[in-house]
């Protein structure tokens, strides 16, 4: 296995873990955006307020996205695995 071969592994294991975090990321990100204005707005604060958006959002981007970051997995993990000879050498 060549030093090329291991940064390119490496740089395209970070890409997809990117790709598959991001969306789960970015929602929890703009939620708790969004409700920790409506607290500064309302000047309630409750720690409950921030978590449970969060949750609900996060499991309705893994509803939408769920099947598309699982083909991903799957795709990165098969091309790895059939790798594996080539890798060795």
């Amino acid at each position: 296995m060549t030093e090329t071969m291991v940064i390119e592994l490496g740089r395209h294991t970070l890409v997809i873990t990117l790709m598959l975090t991001l969306p789960i990321l970015l929602t929890s990100l703009l939620v708790g955006i969004v409700v920790s204005i409506i607290q500064a707005v309302t000047q309630i604060h409750e720690v409950t307020l921030t978590f449970v958006p969060k949750i609900l959002a996060f499991f309705f981007v893994l509803a939408l996205l769920g099947s598309w970051m699982l083909q991903n997995m799957l795709r990165y993990t098969a091309n790895l695995l059939g790798n594996l000879p080539n890798f060795a050498r």
